[in-house]
């Protein structure tokens, strides 16, 4: 069987979910899918992000990484959403690129796609789970199938337990709370998992 194609979008200002998309790339690669990790484009003005100096350094040092396009959401089977909290929503970095995504869902190229989202905040009750729910609302808008973790795997209650894909505490200095890594990496093999079977 051929392997699936998995794409990995994340938008990150400071790291975290650049961090947990490469632990999910690193774990969907190893369970066999050919994997596309994409950041989404930056709005913000580069005035704004060099008043935020973690802001500026991850900005810099990811420059390199490939911004995510429309082709890549067609060329995907399954993807897997790694984005921090605004307000218990996306932020609009990402709403821009799922709105942009209104032609492939208009031709129906977006029906069957496997989903899967993670996300981040500075607090434990900071939104993250009504972010993920609110993209998993698009989601259910492009006829997508969801696969969360639920609770599939032990390590997900290390994690702090987030059945509806895992989330992570930031705190001041940028660093993440809870252990989530195998977590991550159980949710991305899932995600394949899941894919593979809609695939066949």
């Amino acid at each position: 069987m051929a392997m699936a194609n998995l794409a990995i979008f994340y938008y990150s200002s400071t790291g975290t979910n650049y961090q947990l998309a490469q632990w999910a790339e690193q774990s969907a690669s190893e369970a066999g899918a050919e994997v596309r990790l994409r950041k989404i484009q930056e709005l913000a003005p580069e005035e704004a992000i060099a008043q935020n100096p973690a802001w500026k350094q991850h900005y810099e040092a990811t420059k390199d990484v490939p911004e995510a396009t429309n082709d890549d959401i067609e060329w995907a089977d399954g993807m897997i959403f790694s984005v921090p909290t605004r307000f218990g929503n996306v932020p609009s970095q990402v709403k821009q690129f799922l709105d942009t995504a209104g032609g492939l869902w208009a031709q129906g190229k977006t029906v069957n796609k496997v989903v899967s989202a993670m996300s981040s905040a500075q607090n434990p009750h900071g939104g993250q789970e009504a972010t993920i729910l609110n993209l998993y609302t698009s989601m259910f808008h492009w006829g997508a199938i969801i696969a969360a973790p639920g609770y599939t795997n032990q390590e997900l209650f290390t994690a702090g337990g987030n059945p509806y894909g895992v989330s992570v505490t930031v705190d001041q200095d940028g660093n993440m709370v809870e252990d989530v890594e195998k977590a991550v990496k159980h949710q991305a093999a899932r995600t394949v998992e899941v894919t593979n079977k809609m695939a066949k």
